[in-house]
């Protein structure tokens, strides 16, 4: 399968780093072909220009300042998100992928003003992630990020696609001991996946 892998941290010697690292592995290991985008390695610039705002329902002109991206999107078979949740959101350049990338055309249609799905060629989803707070800090926040890839990046993708959601909690309390679980249970789940 091909597997295009997200992965949203600025620094390569973080916890989060040690997942993307596993997580590459892992699904390579496993057989897939992995397209690993380094947001932050690659460059990737998360600001929706006035211009890409103007055009942004203009399908076609949409998409010429992120071609690349778009077609590593649309190539892919199952998407895998790799990043830390500050602010009980994504990380500033993955938010900023989802604004330039998740565009009509790409993600969605509009149709006699029904907004349409079409990232149908995505029939698996996975995060791995972290959060400072414990999991009833981010329960009474709403557990905002949980609720994007849960409830709205599950309407975007193939209907009926499978969706995991990895999460360690309570990163600010975390034991080496706790962070070895969570990475051997990513590896397992990425075995699988």
């Amino acid at each position: 399968m091909r597997i295009l892998v997200l992965y949203a941290h600025p620094v390569e010697e973080s916890f989060n780093g040690a997942l993307h690292r596993l997580v590459v592995e892992r699904l390579e290991g496993a057989g897939h072909t992995v397209d690993d985008c380094d947001l932050y390695a690659e460059g990737f610039d998360p600001r929706l220009s006035r211009v890409e705002r103007e055009r942004y329902h203009d399908v076609g002109a949409n998409i010429e300042p992120v071609r690349g991206y778009v077609e590593r999107l649309r190539a892919a078979e199952a998407l895998v998100m790799c990043y830390p949740v500050w602010n009980f959101g994504y990380p500033a350049i993955l938010k900023g992928f989802f604004d330039r990338v998740f565009v009509p055309g790409v993600s969605f249609t509009i149709e006699n003003g029904q907004v349409r799905p079409c990232l149908h060629n995505i029939g698996k989803v996975a995060v791995v992630t972290s959060y400072g707070g414990s999991r009833m800090r981010a329960t009474l926040a709403g557990d905002p990020p949980r609720k994007l890839v849960e409830r709205v990046l599950r309407l975007t993708v193939k209907p009926g696609a499978s969706v995991r959601y990895l999460a360690q909690y309570d990163m600010n309390r975390s034991t080496e001991r706790i962070r070895e679980r969570f990475l051997d249970m990513v590896g397992r789940q990425m075995d699988t996946f």
